[in-house]
């Protein structure tokens, strides 16, 4: 079996005169405007993920994911960016593709420039058909590499036509595959619901009756004087066909137990480790809590770190759609359990214990720690933002836990210096207030920083710990199975 190869360094040498010249004298052969464009990037030697596509990535569509739930993200994810994995096979001496296999191109053509052509030609297919609203984003993405957004033949002789098959080729092989996001669900042909549940999920708890305290129950959020019921985001992604697994039964997860009441002792001490914690938070703990539960942020800072400057393009694509695999197939593991579950989550559980009691804990936006405020007033503090969904196990600590994994198999170490800089008062829950002062959040592992993710969800009050620990049963085997699935594919297996 092949090893990953030894990272490359990337050439940095006259990358601005040289992406000039690109920009006046390319051809149409594989998509690059004839017409002069006001290039930057250097498609010769350069990095498209790091200096092309993510900082388009992380201008306007970085609202798309705002309030979305970690299995959207995962599917989104895997839509974009495993397709250039499927592109850059084609000038690749092994490697077949995960979606569909376009074709080998001769050696002479595995040049950098085709590569990252390919690669960002698919980039520019998936978001253009998934976020057509940021389509100037887009225009301009391609204007920075000097490509012609216009070309869209799906010619496997190009560089171009093959990074739009890839693309392509990908939205055709996971259509049906369960997450319903078009939609169309149960042969819905009018106002279609993108991932919406088509499996028949019920609450067996109403959001203003605790009937099973053991239970999931809807909570009520209230924004600007509108009150909102929560539904279980995308009950049906536990069944949506995974990639490096048959079925999530595989894997074992023990039952929550402390999550009933048969075992009072339990379910009363997971409910005042959440109060302890709430009543602990400090600037660092909220922004924490907050970063965690971002969808891009804590992986982008790791990914940022690890290859910019170090990989190619080739090698960068590699480590995305390890990382993208393993938390595709994450969220479907830990959607089965959590709806297999539909375990309860501490804001029903405190309320139960606790309704009139005063207690000591977190007492809103702005309030600090208060010890007056009871259980039924008591709110965790990513209640304004949080997913709809049981409890158990925790999905945000199970994606952290697999992608650590995996970067530590990619890069053979478990040290890594990431470091998140956090504005004063840029805080979603408390904003203008938290925090109080400019500060770093820093980690100098993988594990450093995937221990934090999870305690983030305590601290957020949305997980109980045992929920945190018990991702450790199955997500670092995901997160091997997502390098070795990668791996495999390289080598032409």
């Amino acid at each position: 079996m092949k090893i990953l190869r030894r990272p490359r360094k990337r050439h940095l040498g006259g990358a601005a005169a040289v992406a000039a010249a690109i920009a006046l004298v390319a051809t149409l052969t594989n998509g690059v405007s004839a017409a002069p464009q006001a290039a930057t990037f250097d498609l010769d030697h350069g990095n498209a993920l790091t200096d092309v596509i993510y900082p388009a990535l992380n201008t306007e569509p970085r609202v798309e994911y705002s309030g979305r739930p970690g299995s959207w993200a995962a599917d989104r994810a895997m839509l974009i960016e495993l397709p250039w994995f499927d592109a850059l096979a084609a000038y690749h001496p092994t490697a077949v593709g995960i979606f569909s296999t376009i074709g080998r191109r001769p050696a002479e053509e595995h040049t950098t420039r085709n590569k990252n052509i390919a690669v960002i030609y698919s980039a520019y297919t998936s978001l253009s058909k998934l976020y057509p609203q940021h389509e100037a984003t887009w225009q301009r993405m391609m204007a920075t590499a000097g490509l012609d957004p216009a070309v869209t033949a799906e010619d496997r002789t190009t560089a171009s036509g093959i990074g739009i098959l890839a693309a392509k080729n990908a939205m055709a092989a996971r259509h049906n595959d369960g997450t319903n996001r078009d939609g169309d669900a149960g042969g819905r042909r009018y106002n279609r619901e993108p991932y919406a549940d088509h499996t028949g999920y019920r609450p067996v708890n109403s959001p203003y009756e605790l009937r099973f305290p053991s239970r999931w129950q809807p909570n009520t959020i209230s924004k600007r004087e509108v009150v909102n019921t929560q539904e279980f985001a995308t009950p049906q992604f536990g069944r949506v066909k995974p990639i490096t697994f048959d079925r999530p039964e595989q894997f074992r997860l023990t039952p929550p137990a402390n999550h009933h009441l048969l075992n009072p002792k339990g379910y009363r001490k997971q409910a005042d480790e959440v109060l302890r914690a709430s009543a602990g938070l400090d600037d660092r703990k909220k922004m924490s809590a907050e970063i965690f539960s971002d969808n891009i942020t804590p992986y982008g800072a790791i990914a940022h770190t690890l290859l910019r400057g170090r990989y190619n393009t080739e090698d960068s694509v590699r480590f995305i759609v390890m990382t993208d695999v393993a938390g595709f197939d994450v969220a479907i593991a830990s959607w089965y359990y959590m709806r297999k579950y539909d375990s309860v989550q501490p804001f029903s559980a405190i309320r139960h214990l606790y309704p009139n009691k005063k207690l000591t804990a977190w007492g809103g936006p702005g309030r600090g720690t208060v010890n007056d405020i009871t259980g039924t007033q008591w709110r965790s503090y990513l209640s304004s933002v949080a997913i709809a969904a049981p409890e158990y196990p925790s999905v945000n600590a199970a994606v952290c836990v697999a992608y650590a994994q995996v970067a530590r198999r990619f890069t053979g170490t478990d040290k890594l210096t990431v470091v998140i800089p956090v504005r004063k008062g840029s805080s979603i829950v408390e904003p203008g207030v938290t925090p109080a002062a400019d500060m770093m959040l820093t980690w100098n592992s993988y594990s450093e920083w995937a221990a934090e993710c999870g305690q983030s969800r305590v601290w957020a009050g949305e997980n109980f710990p045992a929920s945190v620990a018990a991702v450790d049963q199955y997500a670092p085997q995901l997160g091997d199975r997502a390098f070795d699935f990668v791996q495999r594919k390289l080598n032409g297996r």
